[in-house]
């Protein structure tokens, strides 16, 4: 099995939330921070005796989002896939050392419980659903913590006093893996802090295990690339090393050999529950022996392996044939209805323009080809911005 390098950093947002930003310089400012008299006098006394030591430096940490190129849909089905994260967009964690206890920090948005009016509520949870990030750095610490006992890592307790906060630009359902990138990004914050290792194989099922908890649909091989990052083929085929060792094998590719992609996107994201339920019964059916799932899913994973052999020779011809054929595979297996009206609407905007493309995922986005170049991605830019959808370009992140 070979396995490339972990994520390298990128640029990350803008918003981070920071404690204890300045100190009390009176005792009206130190009553003011809710300081008790003998807080007031300690942090009076310390400043002006040159006493007080500097605020620990924080521990930050990205995560990418991700966009399912070639193959399977889930890892389940004993395929293979391939897959690469990007840079466009990524969720960053912050781990303040310092704070009393264990503080987990809402994001002032997309945490909020305070809302203008009945239309801002309705558009914020449409928008963002009813659960932000807490929930997910919350779990990401307990997951971590019995990690520990299980493994009988002892914790340094001196340094568990901390609060956690974070911020995403991964838009909201649109199937880019957002919430395993809070996880992953949390989990390597604890991990710098507690000056701990868990093997970075082992990494994506802690992530995938983590969200199940909290009743998310995971599956291994989006976790996978956003561990290792950069673009990668995923092999599960072989049921002996799924089953002893709860992994497939894992193949870095050369990001320079992917032609230029492109993403569409909803701005307020598609993901439906009638697809994530889709992908329950295919699952189901393929566990069961259904023979024209097993087949459909064996086409699926094909598309990987050509995939691969495509991107070595630059075949960018073939390339977008295995897209189109990839997309109408999953189409027909689960039904438009499940694919989402705005799935299949940004498919056939494209392939009307002559491009290629699918979706990156159980969401409201789609991965595009344009093998004309310049002229062609405008024109589909221009008709997609039209019609409220976001495009840009996409960009590997690094390993």
């Amino acid at each position: 099995m070979s396995v490339p390098n972990s994520v390298g950093g990128v640029d990350h947002g803008s918003w981070c939330q920071v404690q204890f930003a300045s100190r009390p310089t009176s005792v009206k400012g130190a009553a003011a921070a809710g300081l008790s008299q003998a807080e007031m006098v300690e942090e009076l006394t310390a400043q002006h005796q040159g006493q007080r030591e500097p605020e620990p430096e924080a521990v930050v940490e990205i995560a990418n989002a991700r966009v399912d190129f070639l193959g399977n849909v889930s890892d389940a089905f004993n395929g293979e896939v391939i897959l690469f994260s990007i840079k466009n967009f990524n969720a960053t964690v912050t781990l303040q050392p310092g704070a009393p206890g264990i503080r987990i920090l809402p994001h002032p948005k997309l945490d909020s419980s305070e809302y203008t009016s009945f239309e801002d509520l309705d558009k914020m949870i449409n928008g963002f659903g009813y659960y932000g990030g807490v929930r997910l750095m919350q779990a990401t610490c307990k997951h971590f913590f019995a990690w520990c006992k299980e493994h009988a890592v002892e914790l340094d307790m001196s340094r568990t006093g901390f609060s956690m906060s974070y911020d995403t630009t991964i838009p909201r359902k649109a199937g880019m893996s957002g919430s395993s990138a809070i996880v992953c990004a949390a989990l390597r914050c604890l991990l710098r802090h507690y000056d701990v290792e868990i093997p970075v194989v082992e990494q994506p099922a802690f992530i995938q295990q983590t969200e199940r908890e909290l009743g998310i649909s995971a599956d291994l091989q989006d976790r996978v690339v956003q561990v290792f990052g950069g673009l990668m083929h995923l092999d599960f085929s072989d049921l002996d090393l799924v089953t002893t060792d709860g992994c497939g094998t894992y193949s870095a590719l050369e990001p320079s050999r992917l032609p230029p992609l492109y993403l569409m996107y909803c701005g307020e994201g598609s993901k439906s529950t009638s697809e994530l339920e889709a992908i329950e019964i295919m699952q189901a059916n393929w566990h069961e022996g259904d023979e024209s799932v097993r087949e459909r899913m064996q086409e699926m994973a094909s598309c990987a392996r050509q995939g691969r052999v495509a991107l070595e020779r630059w075949d960018v011809g073939t390339l977008g044939q295995l897209m189109t054929k990839n997309y109408e595979l999953k189409r027909d297996i689960m039904g438009v209805e499940a694919m989402g009206a705005s799935n299949i609407r940004m498919v056939e905007m494209a392939q009307a323009f002559g491009c290629a493309a699918k979706p990156c995922g159980s969401g409201g986005s789609v991965v595009v080809l344009c093998p004309r170049g310049k002229p062609q991605v405008e024109q589909l830019k221009a008709a997609a911005q039209a019609e409220g959808f976001h495009f840009l370009q996409a960009e590997v992140a690094p390993r």
